[in-house]
């Protein structure tokens, strides 16, 4: 079988796996947050929490339970980092230093899971299970949270009341995140991933040296870092290494956990709206932009643009021989499109146009389709931004699925999408004209220098955590800074989108009249489509010029 139709054929039966699983998925998780029961395993959580399950909550009081959660889910991933080497399961490893444990506290929290360490050489048992794994179901359950209430926001008229939190949170990890992880954890033992308490064993190679393995709850892990869309890694190698990612045919689950959610959340938006043809539009968005990203890395991949490449007859350096270019650009695309990160080759050894693909997919705010409620309630921000330009066109009052899009509303869409911008770009400039931290982090001189730094606030600000591994991040100043990028790219905008919620739902609903643009058709699809790459084109292309464009030119 040739390459170019081995990687045909994955994605027909990737793209045939998500549109089996899109609809019965999505119909399941509507009915997970419109359930007016409890089950017997969430009242006694609500009870140990001190949760009044029934009780409601204003944005504000829902978006401080958010706040209140993460901020101490990061002091206690602290605690367990600092003390590690006085807990058991260790490995003998020391404590992670201040700085460090700051980074990776932060990062996984915000669902990001950038890790400047190898992990089979920083963390033990204990840190990766209790600590790590716990926040990669509970940072995606909180973005299907926020989801939820931006979505219940349009569905709710004359009140100030989005859901309860705590409920939201619990539903997502007991209902939908744990049964999948599960049955995804087993699938991946069957295909030789490694699950087991070993630590590291020294064996002898069939030369007669001496290598060190290090063994661990590695297949439970993967399954949530994927479907979670995290992406950190048990290994320093992520997803290449075949004790995580063992054949292409564990690959190919891999990627189809990381996008199943993602795709699926459309459709739960269109039955909680009550209005199938929403979330149909929605995905149709979604899809058209991934599968753009996925023929330009693989068309980029394959024709190894550059002396080197085409006279090796591929780009295959920082691939893995296993997977190739086709699978490899599969995975790219699809773990920058979403927030994920989790890599199966290094987006850094890319040709200039494949890596500055991936670069871009951040760029665009991670929308297609973006992280686990993360990228659904972008999308809806996007639209919201869609019909008030096209209100402005047509001289009518814009609004959406029955809700003006007035002055409170375009605001708080405006800071939305100024947000994540505004954090990249200055923590990239700041790092980029200051010698001593070039010096420090940059590997590479020139455009591909200046790749590595934007790709790595990209990472951080869009909380995907791949990264261009010329990029040095494991100094104090930039454990601290990108730590910083984490947190506010994702706690500012989940702020700015229960508020929009908030004034959503306090709404009464307007009439529909006959100069009301059709949200559910491929008018607005596409419009939509194109506000999503306009609103990434003025504000990341002219310093795409300098970085990717640029090296692509050479």
């Amino acid at each position: 079988m040739s390459p170019e139709l081995a990687t045909a054929l994955q994605v027909a039966i990737l793209v045939a796996a998500l549109a089996v699983v899109h609809v019965p998925l999505g119909d399941y998780m509507a009915r997970v947050f419109t359930d007016t029961r409890h089950l017997r395993v969430e009242r006694l959580v609500y009870r140990l929490g001190g949760v009044g399950p029934d009780a409601d909550q204003r944005w504000p009081v829902y978006a401080r339970s958010v706040l209140g959660f993460s901020l101490v889910s990061i002091l206690l991933l602290y605690a367990l980092m600092r003390l590690q080497d006085r807990l058991p399961l260790s490995l003998g490893l020391p404590a992670v230093g201040a700085d460090g444990a700051w980074n990776t506290a932060v990062s996984f929290v915000t669902n990001t899971n950038w890790q400047w360490y190898s992990g089979e050489a920083t963390m033990g048992h204990l840190v990766q299970m209790s600590g790590l794994a716990v926040q990669n179901f509970v940072s995606a359950a909180v973005g299907i949270a926020v989801a939820v209430a931006l979505v219940r926001g349009f569905v709710r008229h004359r009140t100030d009341r989005l859901g309860n939190f705590w409920v939201d949170l619990v539903r997502g990890t007991v209902r939908i995140l744990l049964p999948l992880a599960f049955l995804a954890a087993v699938l991946l033992v069957l295909g030789g991933a490694v699950q087991n308490f070993t630590g590291a064993q020294g064996v002898t190679t069939l030369d007669g040296a001496t290598q060190t393995i290090v063994g661990g709850p590695i297949a439970s892990q993967e399954a949530i870092k994927n479907l979670g869309t995290n992406g950190g890694g048990f290994f320093n190698a992520n997803s290449s290494h075949p004790f995580e990612n063992p054949s292409a045919l564990t690959n190919l689950l891999e990627i189809f956990l990381l996008l199943a959610i993602p795709f699926s959340l459309p459709r739960t938006f269109g039955r909680m709206v009550g209005n199938r043809r929403q979330g149909l539009a929605i995905v149709a968005v979604m899809a058209s932009i991934w599968a753009t990203a996925v023929g330009v890395i693989t068309w980029a991949e394959t024709r190894g643009f550059g002396t080197v490449p085409q006279a090796a007859g591929a780009a295959m350096e920082g691939k893995e021989v296993r997977f190739g270019e086709g699978a490899s650009a599969l995975f790219a695309a699809s773990t920058t499109g979403t927030s994920t990160g989790s890599v199966n080759s290094f987006h850094d050894s890319y040709t200039a146009l494949g890596g500055g693909v991936t670069l871009l997919n951040m760029m665009l705010g991670e929308v297609a389709p973006g992280g686990v409620g993360a990228g659904l309630y972008g999308m809806l921000v996007l639209a919201v931004l869609t019909v008030f330009l096209a209100g402005l066109m047509v001289g009518r009052t814009p609004q959406y699925l029955g809700k003006k899009v007035g002055r409170p509303e375009i605001t708080l869409v405006a800071l939305y999408i100024l947000t994540m911008p505004t954090l990249l770009l200055v923590g990239a400039a700041i790092t980029a004209g200051t010698p001593a931290l070039v010096e420090a982090s940059v590997q590479d001189p020139g455009a591909h220098g200046l790749s590595e730094i934007l790709y790595a606030y990209a990472s951080a600000t869009n909380n995907n955590g791949s990264a261009f591994a010329g990029f040095g991040a494991g100094t104090p100043y930039q454990n601290t800074a990108l730590g910083l990028g984490m947190l506010f790219g994702r706690f500012v905008p989940i702020i700015l989108v229960l508020a929009l919620a908030g004034s959503l739902a306090r709404q009464q609903p307007a009439a529909v009249g006959a100069g009301t643009l059709p949200t559910h058709g491929p008018v607005f699809a596409g419009l939509l489509g194109f506000v999503v790459l306009v609103v990434a084109g003025l504000t990341f292309f002219p310093v795409l010029a300098l970085a990717p464009i640029a090296e692509a030119l050479l």
